[in-house]
């Protein structure tokens, strides 16, 4: 199923520019949007992680840099029969982390400094079966391809503001193809299609992914205590490297406290109904996924 995510993220990808190209520029435009989107395909793929990781300063580590650390993923990334992960450690003190890579023989797992000192090694093992679990179910490619069509979602909406205010959708340009009332939409509905789209894809693989941590530690408690904690201090320190685009693709938004407004729009569930879902598991009415 996810395979089928991934074709039509992709696909999607490509009409979105193709259609934004033709509103612009008319036939050549479509052209030149049929280009950018398999660039922008092209570079999802294969050096999406790296960016990211480049983006957060992230800094891999090798079993005697964090010998405690490097174990637990190992015996994790054992148990649930998959390759050990690349693992890195961001150095900010906003407690978080995510999985990243196009698959699992390719995946990489960052953490914060402040998670380490926020969490027990339990609940810190617990986030990494979380994390784990994106990588088992190869959801860390469709997170990212999410977090570019998001993100060039947004950056065509900004480049429909600039085009409005300096006069391109004149009348020359509507001789070539443009459509001033395009221009209109984008700016008014590329941030929320952006969002719906990281919704669609994002809120359902939190749940499964805390579920997959759950079976994989055979502890859903430890994972509901860790999201408790990590939310209040993400509330007082926000990940200052996070970027609205790539919001789906950590364990929490990182982004700090939010209002009912905000929750609606978010890409992650609220924590209070992932606690509520990890303590009926506990509970045993509902099975963590085998």
């Amino acid at each position: 199923m996810n395979y089928v995510k991934t074709f039509l993220l992709m696909f999607g990808l490509i009409l979105l520019c193709a259609f934004v190209g033709q509103l612009v520029g008319g036939p050549r435009g479509m052209m030149y949007g049929f280009v950018l989107a398999a660039v922008m395909n092209f570079g999802a793929y294969w050096f999406s992680d790296k960016v990211l990781l480049s983006m957060h300063r992230a800094v891999e580590v090798a079993p005697k840099d964090e010998p405690a650390l490097f174990r637990a993923v190992q015996k994790l990334a054992q148990a649930g029969n998959l390759p050990m992960p690349k693992l890195y450690i961001i150095e900010s003190e906003s407690p978080n982390a995510f999985a990243t890579g196009r698959n699992p023989a390719h995946a990489a797992v960052a953490v914060t400094r402040g998670i380490m000192e926020v969490l027990s090694p339990v609940e810190l093992e617990a986030v990494i079966a979380h994390e784990l679990s994106h990588v088992r179910h190869r959801d860390m490619l469709i997170g990212t391809l999410a977090a570019t069509m998001a993100g060039a979602i947004m950056m065509i909406g900004r480049m429909a503001q600039w085009a409005a205010i300096f006069g391109g959708s004149s009348n020359r340009d509507d001789e070539r193809g443009g459509n001033p009332l395009g221009f209109l939409l984008l700016v008014v509905v590329a941030p929320l299609a952006a969002f719906i789209i990281q919704m669609a894809i994002s809120r359902s693989r939190e749940y499964s992914a805390d579920a997959g941590a759950a079976a994989l530690t055979s502890n859903p408690a430890a994972l509901a205590r860790a999201l408790k904690k990590i939310e209040a201090a993400a509330m007082q320190v926000p990940l200052e490297s996070a970027t609205p685009a790539a919001s789906n693709l950590y364990i929490v938004n990182p982004f700090g406290r939010e209002s009912w407004m905000v929750n609606m729009f978010s890409t992650h569930p609220s924590i209070g109904r992932r606690v509520k879902r990890l303590e009926a598991i506990q509970e045993g009415r509902i099975r963590p996924e085998d």
